[in-house]
């Protein structure tokens, strides 16, 4: 895995931290254009490239709902695997199981939302429904050797119906759990969560499910993103989603917008002496590359100052006179 070649060296790494990139997937789910397989694929690559080991690639989800997933096993065929690279997909269902079978995928991703009224916006089906949908899914996919994962949507607060029921999260921990799901992703679908409430959940949620590993999938709606980052730090996460250039959003959601940038966690992780074997320049060249292919200026800060210790040429700044 290549090594940042500037990453600061203020003491010893406080220890690893898993990037998930959700870039092709909850990235470019929301886009109208799009976006050739051959694109998508060169994407990946040059992710793996920059050290990322696990990639959420596509959602074997019906065409005509996201247009944008419609090539999900072209994608995963034509990805260059490494040793140690875990390539995972949304399966919301039966059909999307079948369909992951056929395709190099390591992991399928179950996914519900914490409120009723998203989930059926989402999945067009109720809590129970898609509950009780699971473990026919789920047994599918290990019988096809594929990792099974958990995701909850809005778990942090819904657009339609404000808060949301932490005992409803922990029931659906709970069905996770007892299909022997073992990570189960948190996602702030459409960037509710703060501090507070990030804290509050993740010790409500430990304390029910105390050997489930959690996924913060957080997005940048209101500005705090990377602030919820290091509270879940605090409370001892250590794998989050993020989205080359900050891209994202669900197309289901009202108010939904980007995801944590990948290359702006990768570089706030390095400045706190955390682990990720990511290469800080090459995320940043993935994030120009996928600003170029959609053709507009994408929210990502540290792709356009670079890395902190980046230095420039004297010359090139004009002196102040007068």
């Amino acid at each position: 895995m290549p090594d940042s070649g500037y990453a600061p060296q203020y003491g010893p790494s406080q220890g690893f931290v898993e990037i998930c990139e959700a870039g092709t997937r909850d990235g470019l789910q929301i886009e109208s254009q799009i976006i050739p397989a051959a694109e998508k694929i060169a994407l990946v690559d040059a992710m793996l490239d920059s050290g990322i080991r696990h990639v959420e690639v596509t959602s074997f989800v019906s065409p005509r709902a996201v247009p944008q997933m419609a090539d999900a096993e072209e994608v995963l065929r034509g990805i260059r695997k490494r040793a140690d690279t875990n390539l995972m997909a949304l399966v919301p269902n039966l059909r999307g199981a079948e369909r992951a079978l056929t395709t190099p995928v390591d992991g399928g991703v179950l996914l519900i939302s914490a409120s009723e009224t998203h989930n059926r916006k989402n999945l067009n089906r109720g809590i129970d429904e898609s509950l009780e949908s699971f473990p026919a899914v789920a047994a599918r996919l290990r019988d096809g050797g594929k990792e099974v994962l958990g995701g909850v949507a809005v778990a942090f607060g819904c657009p339609f119906e404000g808060e949301v029921d932490l005992d409803g999260i922990i029931r659906i921990g709970q069905v996770y759990a007892s299909l022997g799901v073992r990570h189960m992703t948190l996602g702030d679908t459409t960037g509710m969560a703060a501090p507070r409430n990030v804290r509050r959940t993740l010790r409500a949620l430990r304390a029910a499910l105390p050997s489930m590993e959690f996924t913060m999938h957080l997005h940048n709606t209101r500005g705090v993103g990377l602030a919820n980052v290091l509270v879940s730090l605090e409370e001892g996460v250590r794998r989050f989603d993020s989205a080359a250039g900050g891209l994202g959003g669900c197309p289901f959601a009202a108010g939904a917008t980007g995801n944590i940038c990948t290359e702006d966690l990768v570089y706030l992780l390095d400045e706190s002496n955390w682990t990720t074997g990511i290469d800080l320049e090459k995320s940043i060249a993935v994030a120009k590359r996928m600003e170029t292919l959609l053709g507009r200026a994408l929210p990502g800060q540290v792709m356009r100052a670079g890395p902190r210790l980046r230095l420039h040429a004297v010359d090139a700044v004009p002196t102040a006179a007068g």
